[in-house]
């Protein structure tokens, strides 16, 4: 099933959470122990985040230092791979431009048609650590855009060197992309970021998931925005639990979102992360309470080093 047939089917509230795969030289079992806490509140689909290579500076034997490439996690389309058939539960993995080239991202589409895997989130993905703004890499896309466009030619039978699949799978990848309440950073204003986002849609992309946010009133205001351009597919809030004291400037400065002030004064009179993680539980109760009421059928999850306070949230919510 795709993920807005998973979403249309749903009879209750329906949610998603978004996992990383382990780090290099780790195992999986933490990562599994992990979704076991949410099996129980029955996740409609899991996400995989995916990751870029960085320049990393290593020591050789002469005492000098040597700038490699490395990923530091690895493994997302075979942490995909292990999800679904561990647990019969949809995944689906992060295809980006950051850090691979067309070439590379065939393969993936090679590895995931094989392994059953046909739901995928398209992104951009974020700038390399060392840039200034984002540099495509060579052989690679610069917009998500041009990555759909593989896609829609894989799909199709067209492999990135123009010839044709001998056997093309009848079986197509049905995908999504992102969408930004408050603006993406790089766009100049929403209107311009929602018309670019209608480009994705009428191209092919089934659904959208939204960036964080903290203010339902914020996505309301989207989703209008979005309805009234002529955007007609899904639309899921993507929302975040906070943890920790310093997500109070961490957030908005890595993520570009606005914290209500209620929430940043709460924050900002919290003796210890502990209260913190309190109030993150409390604020992310009423934000999912107020958008099932309001009728949203589906919330994606960004369950990222949170799963204890997202297991608290859905058993006051479900």
């Amino acid at each position: 099933m795709t993920i807005p047939e998973i979403i249309e089917s749903n009879p209750g509230k329906g949610f998603s959470i978004e996992v990383l795969p382990p780090l290099k030289g780790r195992g999986i079992n933490r990562l599994f122990a992990q979704i076991e806490q949410i099996l129980p509140y029955n996740p409609s689909y899991i996400n995989i985040t995916t990751h870029r290579s960085e320049l990393v500076f290593k020591s050789t034997p002469d005492g000098l230092y040597q700038r490699i490439s490395e990923r530091s996690r690895p493994g997302t389309v075979a942490v995909a791979a292990a999800i679904q058939q561990r647990y019969n539960i949809p995944a689906v993995p992060h295809i980006i431009c950051s850090g691979y080239s067309k070439i590379e991202t065939e393969y993936a589409l090679i590895d995931l048609k094989f392994l059953g895997i046909d739901n995928l989130l398209v992104l951009r993905g974020d700038k390399a650590k060392h840039e200034s703004r984002f540099t495509p890499s060579a052989g690679g896309h610069a917009y998500a855009y041009q990555l759909q466009m593989q896609i829609n030619d894989f799909n199709k039978g067209i492999f990135v060197d123009g010839t044709m699949m001998d056997d093309p799978n009848t079986e197509t990848f049905d995908y999504g992309v992102a969408g930004y309440p408050e603006k993406h950073d790089e766009a100049p204003n929403i209107d311009m970021d929602i018309m670019w986002l209608k480009h994705k849609v009428d191209n092919g992309a089934s659904y959208i998931v939204t960036q964080m946010f903290f203010d339902n009133d914020k996505f309301y205001d989207f989703v209008e925005r979005c309805r009234a351009t002529g955007i007609s597919v899904p639309i899921i809030p993507g929302i975040k639990p906070i943890t920790s004291r310093s997500q109070l400037t961490i957030l908005p400065k890595v993520f570009h979102v606005d914290l209500p002030s209620p929430l940043a004064d709460k924050l900002m009179n919290c003796s210890d992360d502990n209260d913190a993680k309190k109030i993150g539980i409390e604020w992310t109760t009423r934000q999912m309470t107020e958008l099932y009421d309001k009728g949203v059928k589906s919330i994606h999850i960004y369950s990222l080093n949170a799963v204890p306070s997202v297991e608290q949230i859905l058993k006051n919510v479900m």
